[in-house]
């Protein structure tokens, strides 16, 4: 029952993190819930960079490839790389979910430093990098949770759930609680860095507009791409965890 209730608390701190805010943030109203817009419209300008580039990319591939083209097939070589090491010689039906997460979160983060999103005005808030919202960072986290799971049933069944009694049945609280914990990292590791990122660049501009904040941002830039590795990093080493059965 303490683990049952210690669980429950951890899903209704899952919802209340969801109203964390920081500013003002303009909503809409779509039936009786209130969304994000200005995450909603930051994502899709993401994934509308993700899907045109790819879409420049690839549209008259070559066998000998040059310039776009050589450019996605590195990144997927490197994504194919990064999963096939935390994941094993079962990576392969795992590299377009690994690789979603690593450029989604790459180029959110990214985004946030390059594109000049102050111009667009908002009734309220104003736009920031989609990863700059707690919201998209928990569903993110939310989304990793689902695959490794899904990955430990369809690998072992029923007896997946095995993993909880072991090396000692003694154990099982402190493994269950695992399990509601790597969500939690992942989001506020990742929400944490991007916001705090964002913040120190807008104060040093407001303090010194002119030369200081450069290095910073490019600092910045280096950190967002080390953010979005080590989300994909640990999303492939959960899966490939669930599948393996090993901590």
């Amino acid at each position: 029952m303490n683990v049952l209730s210690c669980s429950i608390n951890t899903l209704k701190g899952l919802y209340d993190i969801s109203g964390v805010e920081v500013g003002q943030h303009f909503y809409w109203q779509v039936g009786g819930f209130q969304v994000h817009g200005q995450v909603l419209i930051t994502s899709w300008v993401v994934i509308a960079i993700l899907l045109g580039s790819a879409t420049i990319a690839v549209r008259n591939p070559q066998t000998i490839p040059t310039g776009g083209q050589n450019f996605f097939e590195y990144v997927l070589e490197f994504i194919r790389d990064v999963s096939k090491t935390q994941i094993g010689e079962e990576y392969g039906p795992w590299v377009p979910f690994i690789g979603t997460m690593f450029l989604f979160i790459f180029v959110s983060n990214w985004s946030g430093a390059l594109l000049p999103w102050k111009i667009i005005e908002l009734p309220h808030g104003e736009l920031a990098a989609p990863t700059n919202d707690i919201n998209t960072t928990v569903a993110l986290a939310l989304l990793t949770s689902v695959a490794y799971f899904y990955a430990g049933l369809t690998k072992k069944g029923l007896s997946y759930f095995g993993k909880y009694i072991q090396p000692t049945p003694i154990l099982l609280p402190i493994n269950i609680l695992e399990d509601f914990t790597k969500p939690l990292s992942l989001s506020f590791r990742l929400f944490g860095n991007i916001l705090a990122d964002e913040l120190v660049v807008v104060v040093l501009v407001s303090l010194v507009p002119s030369v200081v904040p450069i290095p910073v941002m490019f600092l910045g830039l280096f950190t967002s791409g080390i953010q979005a590795l080590i989300f994909a990093t640990l999303a492939a080493a959960y899966i490939g965890e669930s599948m393996e059965g090993h901590h």
